[in-house]
C-alpha cells in the first residue's frame, strides 16, 4: 500500500498506513485463514464486563454468496456503486444488554468500535484493507437476517485488497486520492495535556 498518512508524531506504522478506500480490487479474494485472524483479532478486544457484545454478519463472494448479498442489499445507493467491488461485505452488531444481569450495555457501541478497529488494523497488517461505513438501512436488517431487537446493526464493512485507481471509476478514484487529514491535537485534547 502507497498510502501513508501525514503523521504529525511518531506512531506505529500501522496507523500510518490504515486507509479506508473506496477502489477495492474485485478479482482478489480473501483467505479464510485471514478473515478469520481478522474477527480472531476482534474477538480478543477489551470489553466492559468481557461481555464482548460485538456481533458480525459476513458475507464472502463466492463462498457465502447469498449473504453477501443480503449485506449488499442493506447498502444504501450511495455506497454500492464501490461496494460491489469488496469481495468481503460484513455488518457490525451491538447486544444492547448485559447478557449476566439484563442491564442496558451503555458500552456496547464503544466496545463495537474497538472490535472493529482491531479487526482493521489486523487487515492493515496483512495487507488488506477495510472501508467502514455508516450507510446502510438498519430496519432492512434485522428482516433479512432473522435478528430480534437484542442485536442493533451500527456499521457495515467492506472488506479486500486495495485496487488499481485507474480501473476504477473516476469519482471513487478522486476519493481515495484525496489529501489525508485530522483535526490536530489541540482540537482532541479539551482539558489538561501531555
Amino acid at each position: 500500500m502507497n498510502h501513508r498518512n501525514p503523521v504529525e508524531r511518531d506512531i506505529q506504522p500501522l496507523f500510518r498506513q490504515r486507509w479506508s478506500p473506496y477502489v477495492f480490487d474485485p478479482e482478489r479474494t480473501v483467505s479464510q485463514a485471514d478473515l478469520e485472524s481478522l474477527f480472531e483479532a476482534a474477538r480478543w478486544t477489551m470489553s466492559s464486563f468481557n461481555a464482548q457484545p460485538w456481533r458480525y454478519i459476513v458475507g464472502v463472494r463466492g463462498r457465502s454468496q447469498a449473504t453477501w448479498d443480503d449485506v449488499f442489499e442493506c447498502l444504501l445507493e450511495g455506497n454500492r456503486g464501490w461496494a460491489q467491488h469488496a469481495p468481503v461485505l460484513a455488518l457490525g452488531l451491538a447486544q444492547n444488554h448485559f447478557e449476566h444481569n439484563g442491564k442496558p450495555n451503555r458500552s456496547a457501541l464503544h466496545d463495537l468500535g474497538a472490535a472493529s478497529a482491531a479487526l482493521t488494523f489486523e487487515a492493515t497488517a496483512r495487507g488488506l484493507v477495510v472501508h467502514q461505513m455508516a450507510g446502510f438501512d438498519r430496519h432492512k436488517v434485522p428482516e433479512l437476517f432473522g435478528l430480534d431487537h437484542s442485536l442493533a446493526p451500527f456499521t457495515a464493512l467492506a472488506i479486500g485488497y486495495p485496487g488499481d485507481p485507474g480501473r476504477a471509476e473516476a469519482e471513487f478514484a478522486e476519493r481515495d486520492q484525496r489529501k489525508r487529514e485530522r483535526k490536530p491535537l489541540d482540537e482532541l485534547i479539551i482539558r489538561g495535556g501531555f
